[in-house]
């Protein structure tokens, strides 16, 4: 057991005015399993980085011990796959990597194949088994849900629950609740360690909030209340000194005394004033504000807007899934349930009118608008100004919904290529909360994409009931929002 300590951290990219970090203060044991959570844009990779000793910065960072990442490069991946993960973990033997293996349910074959022939899920419990092979090293891992079905979750969660030792970046809290004993939260103000679960710490922050927000507009009446008595009690001071020199004998002595009575009492009340304001000052630094989002679906003339009849995506000549067969009903939220590769993408490029090589038909309600928020955002480069354009949007509309997703204004004047991930996905789901649909169609629209936005998200779902069909491996979200799922098996 050993700890990591960080003093005073304080870092800002060359290009920025604003310190990501300033003077930051914490410390963790190598021993623990932490979550690593924060909203879009707060610097959960620039953290990991600067673990990994890739940028320069002020303060301190103490360890004994070395950082590992995931994802883990792999430069050529033609090679066996045995050979890459000889490369991660050297001194491991083959049966420590096949005993991994069988933990994550990986089959022994895999070793002996190309990496690229494996499946994205494949790869990323790979990579993970062998990294964790590297006795005494602590792993940084980002975000390793992006590719993993909704079993594969399961899997991995499990997995990492019999390990220790490092931090996971990820937006998924059924995920995070499977696997850590710790949080390392990136607030607005500052960085915290907490004990427990991603919910517990989640409850234990709101009820910190909820207090907060009491707190200070029980300060702020009581300021307000003390200003009002300091003001009142000044003025009398200062009549009751001005009496002293008024017309015929007056007692001078006693109305002395009775006025620095009143000034004392009003120094009083500006100290206990001052010590309120200095009290209110220090709440609410981390609120976490979510406003409310808005969607305006169209109301379909037929109750049935889609029928999939006995569709079966083909690629490479094979049958990626069984025939499937089922209805979009008018306030409908269809959630498509299968392992990755069963064809879930393909039913929805189809749907939207994509070239996908099938057999079936897809029957689509004539005169029926679509909004499609697609997995892909390598498209997105240029100014929001000139995607809004682009895409026939209301660009103040737009940028409204972006602003309540957590977009700074200084967002507005970045090119969009130099977003992050989860600022990319924000972008396609706010553009498709512009468009009047009968029918919204979005491909995993979460990943990358914080808690607080996500919980927006279905906040709306709930409010507005638009038609959906989607596909989503966030079991929370899942739950929260469909109202049928639609599981493929593959072909």
């Amino acid at each position: 057991m050993s700890m990591i300590r960080v003093e005073n951290l304080t870092f800002a990219y060359p290009s920025s005015y604003d310190n990501i970090f300033e003077n930051v203060n914490f410390q963790i044991d190598t021993d623990w399993k932490l979550g690593f959570v924060g909203r879009n844009g707060r610097g959960k990779t620039t953290f990991l980085n600067l673990l990994l000793g890739k940028y320069e910065y002020h303060g301190k960072i103490q360890a004994s011990v070395q950082f590992d990442y995931f994802p883990y490069p792999v430069n050529n991946k033609n090679r066996l796959t045995t050979d890459i993960l000889s490369e991660v973990c050297p001194l491991a033997e083959e049966w420590e990597l096949l005993r991994e293996l069988s933990y994550l349910e990986v089959r022994d074959d895999v070793l002996w194949r190309p990496f690229f022939t494996l499946s994205n899920g494949e790869q990323t419990k790979v990579l993970l088994a062998a990294l964790f092979l590297n006795d005494g090293h602590f792993l940084l891992i980002d975000e390793p849900t992006n590719h993993l079905d909704m079993k594969a979750r399961e899997t991995v969660s499990a997995y990492l629950k019999r390990k220790k030792g490092f931090i996971l970046v990820s937006h998924d809290r059924c995920f995070l609740d499977g696997c850590v004993d710790h949080i390392l939260s990136i607030n607005r103000s500052n960085i915290e360690v907490q004990s427990g679960n991603f919910s517990t710490w989640f409850t234990n922050f709101q009820r910190q909030q909820e207090f907060e927000l009491a707190q200070n507009v029980k300060l702020k009446k009581s300021i307000d209340n003390m200003q009002k008595a300091a003001k009142r009690t000044s003025v009398w001071s200062d009549r009751i000194e001005a009496s002293k020199y008024g017309n015929g004998p007056v007692d001078r002595g006693y109305i002395g005394h009775k006025s620095a009575k009143m000034m004392k009492r009003s120094k009083a009340i500006e100290v206990r004033q001052q010590r309120a304001i200095e009290e209110k000052s220090g709440l609410l630094k981390n609120l976490e504000t979510v406003e409310d989002l808005k969607i305006a679906p169209l109301l379909y003339f037929s109750d049935t807007l889609v029928t999939f009849s006995d569709v079966v995506p083909i690629f490479d000549g094979k049958n990626v899934c069984q025939p499937i067969s089922f209805t979009v009903k008018q306030g409908e939220r269809i959630a498509l349930d299968g392992k990755n590769g069963s064809g879930k993408t393909s039913l929805l490029k189809l749907l939207v009118g994509q070239q996908i090589e099938h057999r079936g038909t897809v029957a689509i309600g004539s005169g029926m608008i679509l909004s499609y928020v697609p997995q892909d955002t390598s498209m997105l480069n240029g100014s929001l100004s000139e995607f809004a354009e682009a895409n026939r949007i209301d660009e103040s509309l737009f940028k409204a919904i972006l602003r309540k997703m957590d977009f700074s204004r200084i967002q507005f004047e970045k090119k969009m290529q130099d977003f992050s991930a989860g600022q990319k996905k924000k972008v396609l789901i706010a553009k498709s909360l512009c468009e009047q649909a009968h029918l919204y169609v979005w491909d995993e629209p979460l990943n990358y994409i914080d808690i607080y936005s996500r919980m927006q998200i279905e906040n709306l779902i709930r409010e507005f009931s638009p038609t959906m069909i989607f596909v989503e491996h966030d079991l929370a979200f899942r739950n929260a929002i469909a109202t049928q799922n639609i599981r493929l098996t593959v072909g």
